[in-house]
Protein backbone atom coordinates (compact mmCIF):
# COMPACT_ATOMS: atom_id res chain seq x y z
CA UNK A 1 0.00 0.00 0.00
CA UNK A 2 1.25 3.51 -0.71
CA UNK A 3 0.19 6.59 0.89
CA UNK A 4 0.92 10.25 -1.10
CA UNK A 5 0.93 13.44 1.33
CA UNK A 6 1.27 16.72 0.14
CA UNK A 7 1.38 20.17 1.49
CA UNK A 8 1.32 22.81 -1.25
CA UNK A 9 2.82 21.28 -4.60
CA UNK A 10 5.36 19.11 -2.57
CA UNK A 11 4.81 15.52 -1.61
CA UNK A 12 6.27 12.15 -0.38
CA UNK A 13 5.66 8.97 -0.95
CA UNK A 14 4.99 6.32 2.55
CA UNK A 15 4.85 2.99 1.38
CA UNK A 16 3.44 0.12 3.94
CA UNK A 17 4.65 -3.23 3.40
CA UNK A 18 1.63 -4.83 5.59
CA UNK A 19 -1.33 -2.64 5.97
CA UNK A 20 -2.92 -5.02 8.35
CA UNK A 21 0.12 -4.33 10.83
CA UNK A 22 1.11 -0.77 10.21
CA UNK A 23 3.71 1.06 12.42
CA UNK A 24 1.60 3.99 13.11
CA UNK A 25 4.61 5.95 14.74
CA UNK A 26 6.56 5.72 11.52
CA UNK A 27 4.03 6.55 9.24
CA UNK A 28 2.95 9.72 10.93
CA UNK A 29 6.17 10.55 12.07
CA UNK A 30 7.06 11.45 8.59
CA UNK A 31 4.11 12.85 7.80
CA UNK A 32 4.38 15.21 10.88
CA UNK A 33 8.09 16.19 9.73
CA UNK A 34 7.43 16.55 5.91
CA UNK A 35 4.33 19.35 7.24
CA UNK A 36 7.39 20.84 9.72
CA UNK A 37 9.26 21.07 6.83
CA UNK A 38 7.13 23.03 4.60
CA UNK A 39 5.98 25.44 6.99
CA UNK A 40 2.48 23.48 8.71
CA UNK A 41 1.81 21.92 11.97
CA UNK A 42 -1.19 19.53 12.80
CA UNK A 43 -2.38 21.63 15.12
CA UNK A 44 -4.49 18.71 16.35
CA UNK A 45 -5.99 17.63 13.32
CA UNK A 46 -6.32 13.51 14.15
CA UNK A 47 -4.00 12.10 10.98
CA UNK A 48 -3.11 9.34 12.72
CA UNK A 49 -6.93 8.00 13.11
CA UNK A 50 -7.33 8.82 9.76
CA UNK A 51 -4.49 6.81 8.52
CA UNK A 52 -6.06 3.56 10.52
CA UNK A 53 -9.55 4.59 9.54
CA UNK A 54 -7.99 5.11 5.39
CA UNK A 55 -6.52 1.45 5.70
CA UNK A 56 -9.56 -0.43 7.14
CA UNK A 57 -11.75 1.44 4.38
CA UNK A 58 -9.01 0.17 1.62
CA UNK A 59 -7.20 -3.00 3.02
CA UNK A 60 -10.27 -4.81 4.46
CA UNK A 61 -11.84 -6.11 1.36
CA UNK A 62 -12.80 -9.28 2.74
CA UNK A 63 -16.10 -6.84 3.65
CA UNK A 64 -16.31 -6.11 0.02
CA UNK A 65 -14.01 -3.90 -1.33
CA UNK A 66 -14.28 -1.21 -2.44
CA UNK A 67 -17.63 -0.98 -0.54
CA UNK A 68 -15.65 0.38 2.74
CA UNK A 69 -13.79 3.06 1.01
CA UNK A 70 -16.36 4.52 -0.86
CA UNK A 71 -18.70 4.54 2.59
CA UNK A 72 -15.84 5.76 4.81
CA UNK A 73 -15.54 8.63 1.86
CA UNK A 74 -19.20 8.59 2.29
CA UNK A 75 -19.17 8.98 6.14
CA UNK A 76 -16.59 11.45 6.48
CA UNK A 77 -13.91 11.63 9.29
CA UNK A 78 -13.44 14.56 11.72
CA UNK A 79 -12.05 17.66 10.05
CA UNK A 80 -10.98 16.02 6.87
CA UNK A 81 -12.86 16.18 3.11
CA UNK A 82 -13.09 12.74 1.71
CA UNK A 83 -13.26 11.13 -1.88
CA UNK A 84 -13.11 7.72 -3.56
CA UNK A 85 -11.53 7.27 -6.65
CA UNK A 86 -12.09 4.60 -8.70
CA UNK A 87 -9.93 1.71 -8.32
CA UNK A 88 -10.00 1.73 -4.50
CA UNK A 89 -8.07 4.80 -3.86
CA UNK A 90 -8.88 7.19 -0.88
CA UNK A 91 -8.60 11.03 -0.65
CA UNK A 92 -8.29 13.04 2.16
CA UNK A 93 -7.41 16.99 2.59
CA UNK A 94 -7.85 19.70 5.60
CA UNK A 95 -6.54 22.51 6.25
CA UNK A 96 -3.47 22.82 9.10
CA UNK A 97 -1.19 25.32 10.26
CA UNK A 98 -0.03 28.68 8.18
CA UNK A 99 -3.67 27.62 6.78
CA UNK A 100 -1.55 25.26 4.19
CA UNK A 101 -3.38 22.03 2.75
CA UNK A 102 -2.69 18.59 3.64
CA UNK A 103 -3.69 16.28 1.41
CA UNK A 104 -3.24 12.34 2.17
CA UNK A 105 -3.51 9.47 -0.79
CA UNK A 106 -4.29 5.63 -0.25
CA UNK A 107 -3.68 3.64 -3.17
CA UNK A 108 -4.14 0.05 -2.73
CA UNK A 109 -1.81 -2.74 -3.51
CA UNK A 110 -3.98 -5.37 -5.33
Amino acid sequence: MEISVGVGSDSISIVVENPFHIDMNSVAGQIEEFCSLKGAAFNGVDVRGLILQMVRGIAGCERGCPADAKEFAHRGFKEFSLAYVEGGILIAKAVIGNNKELSIKMFPDF
